[in-house]
């Protein structure tokens, strides 16, 4: 007699009838609102720096939901790795569309962008983390995975340091004392820890002694 269905087996049967490309439909629906919304004012008095700011949101929730996926295998064995690939170019996407606006809408000038990349620390380290994404986003594709072997997953793990990099961005450009802009940080490195294996880090450094 076979053995009923764990919750997580159920779940992942569901998951595996679901496609990943409504992610990339609703992430566009998303960013387009919030443009239609900046548009029309619906944004406030500062349409465009809500604009830039929503979509930064937007791109740093992501990135939550991209490092969860594992720790969420891990624990729960509920797989969502076939979403992970969109979750992750949706948020590049994201930081794209944050720094147009930026760049284009609210700075409007290459010299004065330039000129706050190297004067604003906020804006240094957003932009570290912009670039760390390029070649992410570029190589998120099957070609690349069976090009690069084993060097794709070591260039991915750059995600790591850029989601650590974009809630620095945040609390650095947040006014005064915020908590959203800690519990991003707090987030991410906390799913990070929960990606270590501790009893093999314990049981190494216990050697090493």
């Amino acid at each position: 007699m076979a053995r009923p269905l764990t919750p997580a087996q159920k779940i992942n049967g569901a998951l595996r009838r679901v496609p990943a490309w409504p992610l990339y439909v609703l992430g566009a629906l998303w960013a387009a609102f919030l443009f239609w919304q900046a548009l029309t004012g619906r944004l406030g008095v500062e349409p465009i720096n809500a604009l830039e700011r929503e979509y930064g949101d937007t791109a740093l929730k992501l990135l939550v939901a991209g490092l969860a996926v594992t720790p969420l295998l891990k624990y729960t064995r509920v797989s969502l790795l076939k979403f992970r690939r969109a979750i992750g170019l949706l948020t590049f996407f994201f930081v794209l569309a944050h720094f147009l606006v930026w760049a284009l809408l609210d700075v409007q000038s290459f010299g004065r962008v330039w000129a706050d990349i190297l004067k604003r620390p906020y804006v240094t380290v957003g932009m570290i983390a912009f670039l760390g994404l390029i070649p992410l986003a570029l190589t998120s594709n099957n070609l690349s995975i069976r090009r690069l072997g084993r060097s794709w997953r070591r260039l991915h793990q750059l995600v790591y340091g850029i989601a650590i990099l974009g809630a620095v961005h945040y609390i650095w450009l947040a006014k005064g004392f915020q908590i959203e802009p800690l519990v991003y940080l707090g987030l991410i490195l906390g799913l990070l820890a929960a990606r270590i294996r501790w009893a093999r880090f314990f049981a190494d450094r216990t050697v090493r002694a």
